[in-house]
Formats: C-alpha cells, sequence, structure tokens
C-alpha cells in the first residue's frame, strides 16, 4: 500500500476516479495530465493536497524524465489518451501522437527507471466488433475507427517492450465507462443533459448499436485487482456483463428524468460505426476473483442523479461542445 502510483490521465474521467479511489487506498499518486478540453482538476479538488500534480504532454520526453527522477514511482498507470472516436474520424492526428507516441514515451522512460508495473489502459473497441458472442483476451484485433487503431498500436507497443525488453506490462481492456464527472460528448451525459434541457437527442442510425457498460467504480476497483494481484505479461478484459442497446438506454434516461421519448431523432450513422461490443470477463473473476459490483439500473440511477446535482460544472462544457461540433450538439 506504501507504493508510489504516477497515474496519467488522472485529470480525466477513469483516471479521476482511480485518484480518488488511490488516495482512500493509501497509495502515494503523482499525476500527469495535460489538462486538455476533457481534463479538469476540479475532478480531484478533493484529494489534491494529497498528490503531486504536473501539467504535462506525456510526448515531452525530457519532461516526463524530470517526473520520474523527481517522483521515483514503481507503478506506472497510463491512462492518458485521446479517447472520442467521433474526433478521431474528423482528426486523425492528435490520436496518434498522444495515444501512440506518448505511450512510447511513457514505455522508453519507465523501462530506464525500473518500473515494477506498468500498467496499459486499453479498451474494448481494439477486438472491433462482433455480432455473437464474445471476446476474450486472446481475441485477435480488429479495431476499426482511428481511435481504437491508435489504442491497439499503443496495446500492441506495451506488449513488444514487455517481451522485448522484460517491462513488466500488464494490458487492461475494460468496456464501456458511464459514471459521474464524464465530460459530455459521451452517449450517456449527452442525453442527459439534453434531456434536462428538452433538446432533441441524436442517436445514431436505427439505434442498435449495442455496448457493455460498466460503472466506472467497479472498472477502478478492477484496476487496482490487477495492480495487487495481476500477473505480467497478461491481458484482462474488464466488464460487467451488461449489454444494452443504443436506443434502450436512451430510453432509460429519459424514464429516470421524466422526459418524453418524443425528444429522440435518428440522425446519420457514424462512419464505420461498430455494430456490438462485449467482452468474456472470466479471466479476471477466475484469477483476480473480482467482478462488477454495480448494476446497470442502479449507476444509470446514480449518474443521473449526480448530472442534475452538478449541472454548474456540466453547463461550461456544453458550451464548448455546441462550440466545436455544432449541428450536432445544437
Amino acid at each position: 500500500m506504501n507504493k508510489k502510483l504516477l497515474v496519467t490521465g488522472g485529470a480525466g474521467f477513469i483516471g479521476s476516479e482511480l485518484i480518488r479511489q488511490g488516495v482512500q487506498r493509501g497509495y502515494g499518486i503523482a499525476v500527469i495530465d495535460n489538462l486538455t478540453y476533457a481534463g479538469d482538476k476540479i475532478r480531484i479538488k478533493g484529494v489534491e493536497e494529497k498528490i503531486s500534480f504536473y501539467k504535462a504532454d506525456i510526448t515531452n520526453r525530457e519532461f516526463v524524465e524530470h517526473i520520474f527522477r523527481k517522483e521515483k514511482p514503481q507503478i506506472v498507470i497510463h491512462m492518458a489518451a485521446e479517447s472520442h472516436v467521433d474526433r478521431s474520424i474528423i482528426d486523425a492526428t492528435p490520436f496518434i501522437e498522444t495515444n501512440i507516441k506518448g505511450t512510447q514515451v511513457l514505455l522508453d522512460v519507465s523501462k530506464h527507471y525500473g518500473i515494477e508495473r506498468f500498467i496499459n489502459m486499453s479498451t474494448d473497441e481494439v477486438y472491433g466488433e462482433i455480432s455473437e458472442g464474445q471476446f476474450e483476451e486472446a481475441s485477435p484485433l480488429d479495431p476499426n475507427s482511428p481511435y481504437s487503431v491508435s489504442k491497439a498500436t499503443a496495446d500492441m507497443l506495451g506488449r513488444a517492450y514487455c517481451r522485448t525488453y522484460d517491462l513488466p506490462v500488464i494490458t487492461v481492456r475494460p468496456s464501456n465507462n458511464y459514471g459521474s464527472w464524464q465530460y459530455p460528448e459521451k452517449l450517456i451525459p449527452v442525453v442527459i443533459l439534453k434531456g434536462l434541457n428538452e433538446e432533441r437527442i441524436p442517436v445514431y442510425g436505427t439505434g442498435t448499436n449495442v455496448r457493455e457498460w460498466l460503472f466506472v467504480s467497479d472498472c477502478v476497483d478492477a484496476i487496482f485487482s490487477i495492480i495487487e494481484q495481476g500477473k505480467i505479461g497478461e491481458v484482462y478484459n474488464i466488464g460487467s456483463g451488461e449489454e444494452k442497446k443504443n436506443i434502450d438506454v436512451v430510453k432509460v434516461i429519459l424514464g429516470l428524468l421524466g422526459k418524453s421519448e418524443n425528444l429522440i431523432e435518428f440522425v446519420k450513422d457514424r462512419l464505420g460505426h461498430d455494430l456490438r461490443y462485449s467482452l468474456n470477463s472470466d479471466k479476471i473473476g477466475r484469477e483476480l476473483d473480482w467482478k462488477a459490483k454495480v448494476s446497470f439500473e442502479e449507476g444509470m440511477e446514480n449518474t443521473v442523479r449526480w448530472y442534475v446535482d452538478n449541472m454548474d460544472w456540466v453547463k461550461g462544457k456544453l458550451d464548448y461542445l455546441r462550440q466545436y461540433w455544432g449541428k450536432v450538439y445544437n
């Protein structure tokens, strides 16, 4: 419990949950975050005095090395990433720079400083889509968007550094996270906010795309199980088993808000839109005795309540999105 963690992307949605849980668990924590549009230190305001924070670009090797020398972390949890598929379709360049080059820098520096564990945060999207059955950790990678290609490349870089340089990398592939503090460009917070404002809710295609939904606190709990018990060189899927069609997720949210389903507006489908993701998470359950604790119903109620209670934080984010995305968010 006295290990020092270096967390990249710690002011992000999942990263901030990891910081909050890590402080509670007694870890020393240093954070690197470039505070791009999706990063916000207010997410870790309650624990900020208990951590070290560095505003830095992970592609800046010299500054990353400075942080390693100063903080002397034993464990790296690499969560920093450009993560929105739609943005990657418009311009893949930031995804290549941050997700691939940034990962290479962190792997190189970690190798030099003898890190004990490097947790490489991937995604279920690296597997591509699956019409039936589930993806297992040994399933071939078949990414279909610039975002998922960048994450698959970072994933494979970690595997290569483990095999070639004996860097102690563990790869984590979670399903779709949701919960409080998520930036309102992803499906669930967008629907909540638009529903609250009685605005049209855009749903891609026919809304039949299927995702597996994992409450963010469960995801981070699984990551700590992997930090503490996971085997070097292994891949761990983290899923909940809670598969839902997008249209059904939207209807659940509108029901919780007491809003009409007439707000739903089907829009032109996303380019290359994957139909279904589904993870087999038996391995983490079998080897690390982990399973998701929060049901979709409970998680959605908690999430909707949080957004209703925190509209002041959300409003500025949504205003920015309307300027950036134009028609989709107007």
